[in-house]
């Protein structure tokens, strides 16, 4: 058994490491571009939701208590479309240094939640596949397969959410390859 804080160094490194490599996967791979649409007649949408008073949060539509989800006047309504969840969030630019900061927080936490599991999974002086293995399972966890519950229940199309589970992947051998090698002798 291999105490948390004995797993500082890999912890730190891994959320480094992960970081770097989303923000490379992000900014010069743009490969996520394809994933984000304009609305329609964006300006007139905007405006009638801006006169609806928005706040931050999340919206279904069209809404319904799950009782009159069956009635024949709710059926109409998903009939006619359109049929979605929209996500509101606070008006203003986007406050790109606190979302990073907020990542940078998540990679921490996973790395921690790694670090645990793997150190009570695994003694001093394992092997590096062993490690690979264990770390890289539970950080694949932590980044990768929570996004499949968004393409089941957020309506988000299964393009996105596979790209989503393939960085995952990336992020999660990425921390394997850092416990694995900083894995205390």
């Amino acid at each position: 058994m291999v105490p948390v804080t004995a797993l500082w160094l890999p912890i730190l490194l891994a959320a480094v490491i992960v970081f770097v490599a989303s923000s490379i996967m992000h900014t010069v791979l743009k490969y996520h571009n394809s994933d984000y649409h304009q609305l329609p007649d964006e300006d007139k949408l905007l405006g009638a939701l801006r006169a609806a008073g928005l706040k931050r949060g999340l919206y279904v539509f069209p809404f319904c208590s799950h009782k009159d989800m069956k009635s024949p006047a709710m059926i109409e309504k998903y009939k006619q479309g359109p049929v979605g969840m929209m996500t509101v969030l606070p008006s203003g630019p986007p406050v790109m240094p606190k979302f990073l900061g907020q990542w940078f927080a998540y990679c921490l936490l996973v790395g921690f939640f790694v670090a645990y599991l793997t150190g009570r999974t695994l003694a001093p002086g394992a092997n590096y596949l062993a490690v690979f293995r264990v770390a890289g399972t539970a950080a694949f966890l932590g980044y990768g397969l929570g996004h499949v519950s968004d393409g089941i229940w957020k309506g988000q199309t299964w393009s996105p959410t596979i790209k989503e589970v393939l960085d995952g992947l990336v992020y999660g051998l990425l921390t394997a390859g850092t416990f694995g090698w900083l894995w205390p002798r």
